[in-house]
Formats: structure tokens, C-alpha cells, sequence
């Protein structure tokens, strides 16, 4: 494609892309297709000869499209949200242009500069206390599992590295029931297998009990154990459980266990400064990780990864070939040392272009605005007697199920309940997910599209409560 081509297609894609924002409301939230459809339309092999680029997009629109669910969509409630933004999309276009790979401080040294700078700017934007450095990790996922492996690191002497793990290394990994379960996946990642997760009770509020915590604590090591590492969420994935972390903290600091927070979701609402009890005693851990991907409006994947000691990160996790060796060592941070993949997208130019452009001010704007719509629908299913709420609201993110009067057999309402979101998600006006909340089957409701207004939301309730009362125990079978 020769450049002038490139100038004109680019600008009838950004065309598309602003004609894209503005109506993306008007389709399905998610994509209304049967398993194998899309790929129906897609050739067995790659065509010999270059075909036109309006073609290729025609295709694109006809084929491709209908099989999209919709993030960016305003009426997307499913899962967390992953929202973008138009100042985090033209940073996106930039960093694919510029096509850096930015593993080391020479090969980009004002990525390398500006991710140090943007992670600070955000470590104080949510209230971390000094003595933490920021990182930009792909997920948070990757983030546990760095904490995990420093954590089996630091618990052996820093021998699993060299030695492998050894019958005499038994160590155990504890988080609550309601964490999420890249936890348990990256526990099996780094090599302890699925035996050394404790799994802690929680109390009325969901949150990690920590008299069971310590009672775990000790009865490993009175039988040989050592114990590695704890997972402390703020906003777990069901209903936004929040961990006490001073408590938590405390315990770890007692026995010497590495400590990391999982904000994933929640740490983004940390902006607002009535919010900030949520994570009290954070300067007791080791590592905390937030996503400004999930609810900062910086499109995925953009994970912020914040530890105490980078050194230890470091030391886990550094391979020094002659390949990557530069003459800057030791006056540069070269950010391939502190995550798993060595390869690195330049990841901070889209969240300094989004800081920018909202400010501190804008960002606290929107998440302050989301929180207020789910209170109010929170009051909505309250009011209504066809409808439970099945958790307490945490932040912009409800829990509830449909509970007409009169039917109150459990395996009755379960399907009463899976039938609702599945003809809800049929639909195409809103999506939303199901979850499990003491044993009953539960739906959820997570507000954070940055486009989403208060008739969204409005219109999501009333397509709730029209297909609920569309419904007849009867016929959920």
C-alpha cells in the first residue's frame, strides 16, 4: 500500500471509527450469532493475490461486524467493563504507527521514561503512599502471577529459580473464596499446584475472614508449610468483595507472607477520596495492581502493577542474554525485567494521552457519575417486590435476582433466573452476567461504559423487568 493509499483509507477509517461511537448504541450489545457462523463466511486459505482494500472492508462490515459484541457499547453490563476512550483510541493509532517494541530503556527510552513518570502520576491519583513503583502489566493476571513468584522466591531463598521446586518445598498461597480465579490459574502457573491454595472463609459481607486466615497460617506451618503468599482483593469479581488489608496486613507482616491486592476493578473509583477506606493499611503490602483498562477509559490492556520492592521483582524474573545487554545498565529501567513477556508494547502513551486529556478532575467525574446511576438502580430493585437483591451494591456493580411473590423453592428460582438472563442477553439491548451468591443463582449488573448516561440505565431496567414479567416459573424449564 503505497503512502498516499494509506492517507486515504486512513481517513475513511477514522470516519468510520467516529460514525462507530455514535451509533454503536443503535446494535445489539452482544453479538447475535450461532457458534461456526462467522467462520462460515471466512475462506479455508489465505487468497494468492492482494485484494482491495474496500473490499477487504465491505467484507469486514457484512461478515465480521455482526459477530462483535460490543464493549464500548453504553448499554454493556456484563463481566467489568473494558472502556476506551477517543483520546485512548488516537493513542492507540500512534503507538500501532510507530510499531515500538519497548522491552528495553535503548529501545525507546521515552516509553521506558514515561511509564516511571505516568505510574507515579497515577500511584498518587489513587492514594498509594510513597515507597511503591509503578509498572505496566497486560493484565492483571500477570500481575498476581508475578506476585506469586516473587512470593515462592522469596520463600525459598531465592533457590526455586536455580533448582526447581524440590519434595521439601511446600508452600501454600491463600486468598478468599470470593477472589478471582486467575489466582488459583497462576498457582498452578508457578509450579505449586492447586494443593498449596488455601481457600479462606468469608464473613457476611463477603470479605476474607481474618481469624480464619491466621488459624490456616499456623496450622501449615505446624505441619512443615511455609506459608508464601496472601491475595487480598478490593472489588472481587461476584460481588465486589472487599478484603480488610490493615488486618490482613498485620497478619502478614507477623509471618513474614507476601502480600499482594488485587484492585483489579475497584482500585479506579480509588480516585475519589470517599473511597480510599477501601484500601487502609495498603502500606502493609508488598504489590498492588489496578487496571485503568477496566474503568479509567484506557482501552486494553493496560494494567498497573505497583511494588514495594522492584528489586525482588527483578531478581525473579531477569534473564540477561548478550542480546539484551546495553551500556545504560544500571542508570535505566529496562521494564522487560519486570514482567513475564519480554516484548512490550509502549502501553503508557495511551494513558498519558487519557490523563491529559480528562484530567484528574474529568476521570473522578465519570466513575463518581457511574457510581450514582447503579445507587440509583440499586433503589429501583429495592422498590420493586419482583425483584432481590442479593448483595450489598459495591460501587457501580448489583447483584439480583427476579423473586415474584410466591415462589420461593431454590431450584425453581434458579431457573426462573437462568432462563432471564438468557432470553435478557437474546435480546441484543443490554448483556449482563450470571453469578453464584450464597448457592442461589444470581444476575449482575456492572456500570462503568464511559458513554453510559442515566436513560441507559433506565432502559436496562426496563428491559429487565418487561422480559421478567414475560416469564412464568413454568415455562424457565
Amino acid at each position: 500500500m503505497e503512502p498516499e493509499d494509506f492517507r486515504h483509507h486512513a481517513h475513511m477509517l477514522v470516519d468510520w471509527m467516529a460514525d462507530y461511537m455514535t451509533r454503536v448504541e443503535d446494535m445489539p450489545v452482544r453479538a447475535q450469532v450461532s457458534p461456526g457462523e462467522i467462520n462460515e463466511t471466512l475462506r479455508g486459505e489465505a487468497p494468492k493475490t492482494g485484494e482491495p482494500f474496500q473490499q477487504i472492508m465491505a467484507d469486514f462490515e457484512q461478515d465480521i461486524l455482526p459477530g462483535i459484541t460490543h464493549w464500548q457499547h453504553p448499554r454493556f453490563m456484563a463481566y467489568f467493563p473494558a472502556n476506551a476512550s477517543p483520546p485512548s483510541i488516537l493513542a492507540e493509532m500512534l503507538t500501532s504507527t510507530i510499531g515500538a517494541q519497548c522491552m528495553l530503556w535503548q529501545t525507546s527510552p521515552a516509553a521506558t521514561e514515561m511509564e516511571t513518570r505516568v505510574l507515579d502520576w497515577l500511584r498518587q491519583m489513587i492514594g498509594m503512599p510513597d515507597g511503591f513503583t509503578g509498572v505496566i502489566q497486560d493484565s492483571a493476571s500477570s500481575a498476581i502471577l508475578c506476585a506469586i513468584l516473587t512470593a515462592r522466591e522469596r520463600a525459598t531463598g531465592w533457590r526455586v529459580n536455580e533448582d526447581g521446586l524440590g519434595a521439601d518445598d511446600r508452600l501454600a498461597v491463600y486468598t478468599s473464596t470470593e477472589t478471582h480465579s486467575s489466582t488459583e490459574k497462576n498457582v498452578k502457573i508457578a509450579g505449586l499446584g492447586r494443593q498449596s491454595l488455601r481457600k479462606v472463609p468469608v464473613d457476611e459481607c463477603y470479605a476474607m475472614r481474618v481469624d480464619e486466615l491466621e488459624r490456616l497460617i499456623l496450622e501449615d506451618k505446624a505441619n512443615g508449610i511455609v506459608p508464601a503468599c496472601v491475595v487480598a482483593s478490593i472489588g472481587a469479581t461476584g460481588v465486589g468483595a472487599i478484603d480488610p488489608l490493615r488486618a490482613i496486613g498485620e497478619i502478614c507482616r507477623r509471618h513474614g507472607i507476601f502480600l499482594h491486592v488485587d484492585a483489579a476493578w475497584a482500585g479506579s473509583a480509588l480516585v475519589l477520596e470517599e473511597h480510599r477506606w477501601m484500601i487502609d493499611g495498603v502500606e502493609l503490602a508488598d504489590s498492588l495492581v489496578f487496571n485503568p483498562h477496566k474503568w479509567m477509559m484506557t482501552n486494553f490492556d493496560c494494567s498497573a502493577h505497583f511494588v514495594r520492592d522492584p528489586e525482588a521483582l527483578v531478581r525473579t524474573l531477569s534473564i540477561l542474554p548478550t542480546y539484551l545487554q546495553s551500556r545504560e545498565a544500571g542508570q535505566v529501567i529496562d521494564y522487560r525485567d519486570w514482567s513475564v513477556p519480554l516484548g512490550r508494547r509502549f502501553r503508557a502513551l495511551k494513558l498519558w494521552f487519557v490523563l491529559r486529556s480528562y484530567g484528574v478532575e474529568g476521570i473522578q467525574a465519570i466513575i463518581r457519575r457511574h457510581i450514582d446511576l447503579a445507587e440509583e438502580m440499586e433503589g429501583w430493585f429495592a422498590a420493586d417486590p419482583n425483584f432481590e437483591l442479593m448483595a450489598p451494591r459495591v460501587l457501580s456493580l448489583i447483584n439480583f435476582r427476579y423473586h415474584p411473590p410466591g415462589i420461593d423453592d431454590a431450584e425453581t428460582l434458579d431457573r426462573l433466573n437462568q432462563t432471564l438472563i438468557e432470553r435478557i442477553n437474546d435480546d441484543g439491548r443490554t448483556y449482563l452476567t450470571q453469578n453464584r451468591v450464597g448457592g442461589a443463582f444470581a444476575i449482575r449488573v456492572s456500570i462503568g461504559q464511559t458513554s453510559t448516561e442515566r436513560r441507559h440505565v433506565e432502559q436496562v431496567w426496563s428491559t429487565i423487568a418487561e422480559i421478567a414479567q414475560g416469564l412464568e416459573p413454568d415455562n424457565s424449564r
